[in-house]
């Protein structure tokens, strides 16, 4: 099934989405920094959410993952 379709799918997509994008901004800032407007500028716009957010985002994910190993 598409992760689309499956709403907890999704909000793993979207959480690995933000943490991938906050590590690349951090690793190699120039990479993201150029992109702020159009399409690329998602990228950029889920790395300040990941930097921004940062204890959000870990509690999400931790909740996520034990969700996805316990719950199914």
């Amino acid at each position: 099934m598409s992760a689309i379709f499956n709403f907890q799918s999704l909000l793993t997509v979207i959480l690995l989405l933000i943490c991938t994008c906050a590590y690349i901004r951090a690793m190699a800032p120039s990479l993201l920094d150029k992109n702020k407007t159009g399409i690329l500028g998602i990228f950029w716009k889920c790395a300040r959410i990941g930097e921004r957010k940062s204890p959000w985002v870990g509690a999400c994910c931790i909740i996520m993952a034990f969700s996805i190993l316990f719950l199914q």
